[in-house]
């Protein structure tokens, strides 16, 4: 269900690494507490995030809710996918429904990132 190549939150967001790029998205967990999604909005390129602070919001039918940065870097990329289909989030929010790509600033926060066996743990803790 949860893919081991990827890091996750305690906030529900996941994070594929490859070399100093960071691509960033939602789980497949916070997706259903989301229900439907309607609307994302997301930084522009070129903005950096930190860290923990909220990069953009998710909302849904139920509510709006924050994203937050897993890693801090520069916005490199955000997938124009989005901007016409928010509902893909709730498809495919570990495949084609990434949110955005970022050059990281300091690639050493991601060990503080949970694995996939972790996650499951915490969200089962969390039910």
């Amino acid at each position: 269900m949860y893919p081991d190549n990827l890091r996750y939150t305690k906030e529900h967001e996941w994070v594929r690494l490859d070399g100093d790029t960071a691509v960033i998205g939602i789980t497949d967990h916070a997706q259903q507490e989301l229900g439907d999604i309607v609307y994302v909005d997301l930084p522009k390129q070129g903005v950096a995030v930190e860290q923990g602070k909220s990069l953009g919001t998710v909302e849904s039918v139920k509510a709006v809710s924050d994203i937050y940065a897993p890693l801090s870097g520069e916005v490199i990329e955000i997938n124009p996918l989005l901007a016409d289909a928010p509902e893909k989030l709730n498809e495919d929010p570990h495949g084609e429904a990434w949110l955005v790509k970022i050059r990281l600033r300091a690639p050493a926060e991601a060990e503080k990132l949970m694995s996939a066996a972790e996650y499951q743990t915490y969200i089962g803790a969390e039910k």
